[in-house]
């Protein structure tokens, strides 16, 4: 856009210890920007606030690992890693499965989509 302003994309990364719950803590954001060529994700997991939500034997290393593949495929790395970026975003937000969701899909606009993400992560991830 000749102004620099870009239109984006972005869920919010949720970890679900109890599906059958429906409780999730947020965990992270990712955001495409695809005029701006842009595509990241940003991850911060409360460990003391999942484990509130969690059944005594679930595996928060495995809910951390399996969050923190998801900026490493926006960073290009894996085999989902060598998709284009929209793909990888669309990929990453499709349901599949049932330890990391994402929240629906939520558009804006910017000039700065590193300068989003982490008012995304401040104002939806952080307390």
């Amino acid at each position: 856009m000749a102004d620099g302003i870009a239109t984006y994309d972005y869920a919010v990364l949720r970890v679900v210890p109890r599906v059958e719950r429906g409780e999730f803590v947020n965990g992270g954001v990712i955001l495409f920007c695809r005029t701006k060529r842009f595509l990241a994700a940003r991850v911060e997991l409360e460990r003391a606030r999942l484990m509130a939500l969690a059944p005594p034997d679930f595996d928060i290393d495995g809910a951390v690992a399996a969050l923190a593949t998801i900026p490493a495929i926006c960073a290009g790395e894996g085999p989902i890693g060598s998709l284009p970026q929209a793909e990888r975003f669309h990929w990453i937000t499709a349901p599949h499965s049932t330890l990391i969701q994402t929240s629906p899909v939520h558009c804006g606009r910017c000039a700065d989509p590193n300068a989003v993400l982490k008012h995304l992560i401040d104002v939806m991830v952080r307390r």
